[in-house]
């Protein structure tokens, strides 16, 4: 009965939740709402969350489908996702702060922060792709190696994306304010941008019930195709890869405090944005947190985010035309297969809709 009812439900994606436009929107606006909607359904996502800002507005913040297939309970602006990776780039705003009030020194050796040696013996000769030429025992890291995604191979030269490792740059952040990374985020991130409606979860952080329960579902296709209820993503510690639950109009918040100067200073967002050049002068395609590429004479900043079989998001932001798109999703639907070593956000067919749609001004 439970299977047969999520196939009826998954027959209603297509409009039973969208909701309808709204009088005085902008047609254009409402154009690439519907291509928006048309392309979860070609992903069968059940639920999609977006946000679009643009010169300082946000001009549309909406949601399409589903948060639960079983209860019927549709997507909003403010349905709370787990945005996974893009937790990324409000670590690297978190880093950045501290280096403004001078507590965090990016360039210290690694080796100077406790847990270091242990963490970097249980890593040693792991079988996981992450770590298989992570150097840690013999080559100098850094808090910027960690978080610019330069720490394989030879710490400061080629980019692989290491989320592991960039979960650790939590602990010196930790150990130089003396408070736990969920709290700085919240100090440093969510408060000053006005984000009521995010929080921090890991194994020893429960979501606040409200959360909780308006929390979006994960699902996931079967060996036939069809959607059925995702598990959980496992618990994770206070690191700074991932843990952070939010919504469209909570990170268009974000977007808007960053624009505004609200979280960091014009030079730190400067440096956060600026991606890293290794000692052969090439340009790395990633900066503190956020990866950083030109694409057709523009220059994209974004994050994906991806929890295996149970959520997926974007945000994707275009600093020279004050322009940024977020998208969260109950299942990997917005994943494209992106590479370890590259960055090709224009891969995404929803990035390419919106870079098509909103073109260079």
């Amino acid at each position: 009965m439970k299977r047969m009812l999520l196939l009826l439900m998954i027959g209603c994606l297509a409009g039973c939740a969208s909701q309808p436009a709204r009088p005085g929107t902008d047609p254009s606006i409402e154009g690439f709402a519907a291509r928006l909607d048309a392309l979860r359904q070609e992903a069968k996502i059940p639920g999609l969350a977006v946000a679009v800002v643009r010169d300082g507005e946000v001009v549309l913040a909406r949601g399409f489908g589903y948060a639960d297939l079983e209860a019927r309970v549709p997507v909003t602006e403010d349905t709370p996702f787990n945005i996974a990776s893009v937790t990324k780039p409000l670590a690297g705003v978190v880093a950045l702060r501290l280096v403004e009030l001078g507590r965090l020194d990016l360039d210290r050796p690694l080796t100077a922060y406790e847990e270091f040696a242990e963490w970097c013996a249980d890593i040693q000769g792991a079988e996981s792709i992450f770590f298989r030429d992570f150097n840690c025992a013999t080559e100098a890291l850094t808090e910027r190696h960690l978080l610019t995604m330069t720490s394989n191979g030879k710490p400061g030269q080629r980019f692989f994306y290491n989320p592991p490792a960039f979960s650790w740059a939590s602990r010196p952040m930790m150990q130089v304010t003396g408070q736990a990374f969920s709290d700085l985020v919240a100090e440093h991130v969510f408060r000053p941008a006005g984000m009521t409606r995010s929080a921090r979860q890991h194994r020893r952080l429960p979501l606040p019930p409200d959360t909780a329960a308006a929390l979006a579902k994960p699902y996931r296709l079967d060996e036939s195709g069809n959607l059925v209820q995702a598990d959980a993503p496992p618990p994770q510690g206070d690191g700074a890869a991932g843990g952070v639950i939010s919504t469209a109009r909570d990170l268009a918040r974000f977007d808007l405090a960053l624009d505004r100067d609200v979280l960091l200073k014009p030079e730190s967002k400067a440096a956060m944005w600026r991606p890293t050049v290794n000692s052969a002068g090439e340009t790395l395609p990633y900066g503190i947190g956020w990866y950083v590429e030109q694409h057709e004479g523009r220059r994209l900043l974004w994050h994906s985010g991806w929890w295996e079989k149970a959520y997926s998001a974007l945000y994707l932001k275009i600093p020279d035309e004050r322009l940024a798109l977020i998208l969260l999703a109950n299942s990997e639907g917005l994943w494209w297969g992106k590479p370890l070593d590259k960055a090709e956000v224009q891969k995404s067919r929803f990035a390419a809709a919106f870079l098509e749609h909103f073109g260079r001004r």
